[in-house]
């Protein structure tokens, strides 16, 4: 309260100084309120900005991902389960983004179709057809629809026709026209047998009988195929040992008379024989390959991997020590 015997200017002071923040007035204290929050938002704006930029950047790449694996998809390099896993990974990708859930269903709905339609062509291509000749076939089929031929006609017509796709080799086939997989075991992939010896090592003899006899199995039932020839692959160099009992003791080896270690052979043919008969013998035993014929063979130092003669390539080479598995189906003799 002032005193009132003090000047008028002294009494203006205090008030004066009653009304200031820090060393500013109300109103200059409000505007510098006013720009602080500006610059909040500014940052806020900026940030909200650089992530919907960021987000945008993704949905690109995702499209072009999309547009990628409809080319593969296109030219069938890609398998059905791979093709799922895509599928399936872009949607979540895209319902992240988006968070709409009715375009993450239109897509798959679009995938779903994609993968419907490789089918279908997979398993007309099983029967032969070309996507040519399904064009023309469709072409056919809707002139006929189109046509409204008396029913008297229809059984005739339907005997002519599938005596044509006979003709042109449409009749349908059980399995398509596929070769079974070759499965190489080199000593380069950790298939060894003792050196200059025809025993297998224990880790080698435990997976004969474990992934590698199901897979052989697996094979067997896929391709409808009953015969199992292991071929034995040596490199070129040189054995020392100039005598051997191989014709004496191959026979008890293969009966299970004797053990593999029993063959004492002089060359690379005998080596390669003994070592494809070590592994015959051990696939031989597995239950899940009762059914198949197991023929042991010997390529001994002259087909290189891939399936190409040598020309002199001697040396010490771990990738031309192996063991081949080709499986095939019986041959039935031709009746005269």
């Amino acid at each position: 309260m002032a005193v009132m015997n003090e000047p008028a200017a002294k009494s203006e002071q205090k008030g004066y100084n009653r009304g200031l923040i820090l060393g500013l007035t109300m109103a200059e204290s409000m505007l510098l309120l006013v720009f602080c929050l500006l610059l909040v938002a500014a940052a806020i704006i900026s940030a909200e900005r650089q992530k919907t930029a960021d987000a945008l950047r993704k949905l690109e790449i995702i499209q072009a991902e999309l547009k990628t694996v409809k080319d593969d998809l296109s030219s069938e390099r890609l398998e059905k389960s791979d093709l799922e896993k895509k599928v399936e990974a872009m949607l979540a990708r895209i319902a992240a983004l988006t968070g709409s859930a009715s375009q993450a269903a239109e897509i798959e709905q679009e995938w779903r179709e994609l993968v419907d339609a490789r089918d279908a062509l997979g398993r007309y291509k099983e029967q032969g057809l070309s996507p040519n000749q399904i064009a023309d076939l469709k072409r056919i089929i809707e002139v006929l629809e189109n046509a409204d031929l008396p029913s008297k006609d229809a059984p005739a017509l339907q005997q002519r026709l599938d005596e044509l796709l006979a003709a042109e080799g449409f009749q349908e086939t059980s399995k398509p026209h596929e070769w079974p997989p070759i499965i190489n075991l080199s000593e380069a992939g950790g298939y060894f047998f003792r050196s200059g010896s025809a025993e297998l090592a224990p880790e080698f003899e435990a997976k004969l009988s474990g992934s590698i006899a199901d897979q052989i199995a697996e094979s067997l039932e896929r391709y409808q195929v009953n015969i199992i020839e292991v071929i034995g692959h040596t490199d070129e160099q040189p054995i020392s040992r100039t005598g051997s009992n191989f014709d004496q003791s191959v026979i008890d080896v293969v009966d299970g008379r004797k053990p593999v270690t029993a063959i004492v052979p002089a060359d690379n043919a005998g080596l390669g024989m003994a070592r494809a008969i070590a592994v015959a013998n051990v696939l031989k035993r597995d239950p899940k390959l009762a059914g198949a014929s197991v023929l042991p063979m010997s390529g001994a130092q002259l087909v290189l991997p891939g399936d190409t003669m040598t020309t002199g390539q001697a040396g010490d080479v771990e990738s031309r020590r192996r063991i081949e598995i080709r499986i095939r189906r019986k041959e039935v003799p031709a009746t005269p």
